[in-house]
């Protein structure tokens, strides 16, 4: 009897073996090609090196961004964007820091990675707030110091500005945004490299709607400073 056990039940527990393992197999592939398609079409990560938009985002911050803006879901004034370089921004911007390490940080990380969500290469991307749409009149400033669109003041109250300031900008202009293009800004607004500092460049400081990687909605690490954002 107990040899006819051990010879039936040996091929049992190999079949479990095998059917495990064939599960574990799919669970895997099937997890994989869902972070690669969340991220190619719903969101990605970012890490932010510099403090141009402060106190709004924060430097060694990480942020999702929603990548279904602005092809499905358009765009708004006040809405936080990445986008890649128009074309000479960088090398006038406030340069890319390299990610500290540590391993909370590396811990995550690698969470992030598994997910599909791993900090991208901030090394051709930008963020900032749009402020300007295709087709509106952007100046700066008012009499009260303030920005104007279309003629009329806008609120910012996001804005980081110098002790004693209350100018939006420390230079005036008066641009028109044009066809599929926007005019953006960061909140710290004397610290960015911006639309205001890039006339010079090929996109003469307009940033093509193409450009647009997506919105940001979420700063998700450090825990302490997570946060929805919105306009």
């Amino acid at each position: 009897m107990s040899d006819y056990n051990s010879v039936t039940h040996r091929p049992h527990t190999e079949h479990r073996g095998r059917r495990l393992l064939r599960d574990l197999v799919v669970i895997v592939v099937v997890a994989v090609w869902i972070s690669l398609l969340t991220k190619a079409f719903l969101v990605r990560s970012f890490y932010i090196p510099s403090g141009s938009m402060q106190e709004t985002l924060q430097i060694n911050d990480r942020i999702v961004v929603n990548e279904l803006v602005p092809d499905l879901i358009g765009l708004d004034r006040g809405d936080i964007v990445v986008f890649t370089d128009p074309g000479g921004w960088l090398a006038s911007a406030e340069g890319v820091a390299t990610r500290p390490g540590n391993p909370v940080t590396d811990a995550m990380g690698w969470l992030f990675d598994a997910a599909g969500l791993g900090d991208e290469d901030a090394t051709d991307h930008l963020v900032k707030r749009v402020i300007g749409l295709p087709g509106d009149r952007v100046a700066c400033c008012d009499a009260s110091g303030r920005t104007t669109v279309n003629g009329e003041p806008i609120t910012e109250p996001y804005l980081k500005l110098p002790p004693g300031t209350t100018r939006a900008s420390e230079n005036d202009f008066s641009v028109t945004v044009p066809a599929e293009s926007l005019w953006v800004e960061g909140d710290n607004r004397y610290n960015s490299a911006d639309s205001r500092l890039q006339t010079d460049t090929p996109s003469q400081g307009f940033v093509p709607v193409g450009n647009v990687v997506g919105r940001v909605f979420v700063v998700n690490w450090p825990l302490s400073r997570w946060s929805w954002l919105d306009d």
